[in-house]
C-alpha cells in the first residue's frame, strides 16, 4: 500500500458547516447536546458555531450561549468561525478555544459569500490575525471553491496556493482547502495539493470535501497519498451550502472515520460514539443520517 498518514485529525464541522444551511431553527439546547455527543466521541476538534451577522446565517446566532452550555471534554478543541475582528471578540468572550478565517480562491464566490473581493477578504483579516496572534489564540485559514466555483467553473490551482499563502503568511496555522460544491475528483485534488504544498507545507494543510457528486472519500484518499494528516467532515453528512446552489452536504464523519479504520490508520475516535451523535442530530431533524455507515450499522 502506499504510503500514508499513521494518523490523521478529524476536524468536526457538522454542528457549523453543517447546520448553518438548515431551513427550521435549531434550538440551542439540540446544538450543545449535539456538540457533546461529538466531543465524547473522541474528536479532537469541534466547529461549534460562529460569530457572523444573523441576518445572514440565523440558524447561527445563539453561538455564544451554545458556547457557554456545552460541557467541555479534555482533549477537544471547540473552534468557531469568525468573518472580522467583532466576530473574534464575540467568539473569545464565549471562549472559543481556536477561531477560522474563510477566503475563497473564487472571485465570483467570494463576492456572492462575503460581498468583497479575494483581497479585501484578506485585508479584512489582518486585524484579527494580528490581535489574535498577541493573545495567543490559534487562528485557521479555509479556502473555498478549490476545485469548482458555482459562478466560474474550473479553478486554477495556482490561485488556491496563492490564497492559501497568503493566508499562512498572516498568521494562520492551519489551510483548509474546501471543495464547496464537491466537483472534484481525485486527480484534480492530487493536482491541486500538490501545487498548494509548494507554496504551503503540507503538514499545514487539510481537506474539507463535499460529496455532491459522490467523490469526497476517493478525494480524502487521494489527499492522504499527497500527505495531508487533517480532514474536515460534518457527523450524517449535515450541510451545504446558502452560496453555492445545489451543493449538497459534507462528507459524513461516520463514512470517513469507516475508512480511515480500514486503512489503519489512527484517529482516537470511536465510530459508534460517532454514529450515535449523527443519529441523534438526524432525529432532531427529521429525517435519516446521509452517512452510508450509519444507515448500515443502525439497520
Amino acid at each position: 500500500m502506499v504510503n500514508l498518514p499513521g494518523r490523521v485529525k478529524m476536524v468536526e464541522v457538522g454542528p457549523r458547516d453543517g447546520l448553518q444551511n438548515e431551513q427550521r431553527e435549531i434550538a440551542v439546547a439540540t446544538r450543545i447536546e449535539l456538540i457533546d455527543r461529538l466531543a465524547d466521541s473522541g474528536l479532537p476538534v469541534v466547529e461549534a458555531g460562529s460569530f457572523v451577522s444573523p441576518k445572514w446565517v440565523p440558524q447561527m446566532a445563539a453561538s455564544g450561549e451554545v458556547f457557554k452550555g456545552i460541557e467541555r471534554r479534555s482533549g477537544t478543541v471547540y473552534s468557531a468561525l469568525t468573518p472580522n475582528l467583532k466576530g473574534y471578540e464575540r467568539a473569545i468572550e464565549a471562549s472559543a478555544d481556536e477561531v477560522a478565517v474563510f477566503a475563497a480562491a473564487s472571485e465570483s464566490f467570494a463576492q456572492k459569500n462575503t460581498n468583497c473581493s479575494i483581497d479585501e477578504s484578506l485585508a479584512r483579516f489582518r486585524p484579527l490575525l494580528e490581535r489574535a496572534l498577541e493573545e495567543g489564540v490559534p487562528v485557521r485559514g479555509y479556502v473555498s471553491c478549490v476545485l469548482g466555483c458555482p459562478y466560474e467553473g474550473d479553478i486554477d490551482p495556482a490561485r488556491v496556493a496563492q490564497v492559501s499563502a497568503a493566508l499562512l503568511e498572516m498568521g494562520c496555522f492551519e489551510i483548509s482547502l474546501g471543495d464547496t460544491i464537491g466537483v472534484g475528483t481525485p486527480a484534480a485534488a492530487r493536482r491541486m495539493i500538490d501545487q498548494v504544498a509548494a507554496k504551503v507545507p503540507v503538514e499545514k494543510l487539510a481537506v474539507h470535501f463535499h460529496d455532491t457528486y459522490g467523490q469526497a472519500l476517493a478525494n480524502i484518499y487521494a489527499a492522504l497519498q499527497a500527505g495531508v494528516g487533517v480532514v474536515d467532515s460534518a457527523v450524517a453528512g449535515l450541510g451545504g451550502c446558502p452560496y453555492a446552489p445545489g451543493a449538497s452536504g459534507n462528507v459524513a464523519s461516520e463514512d470517513v472515520l469507516y475508512m480511515l479504520n480500514g486503512l489503519g490508520i489512527t484517529t482516537g475516535v470511536d465510530l459508534k460514539r460517532l454514529v450515535e451523535a449523527g443519529n441523534f442530530i438526524s432525529g432532531a431533524l427529521g429525517r435519516p443520517s446521509n452517512s452510508r455507515v450509519a444507515r448500515a450499522m443502525t439497520n
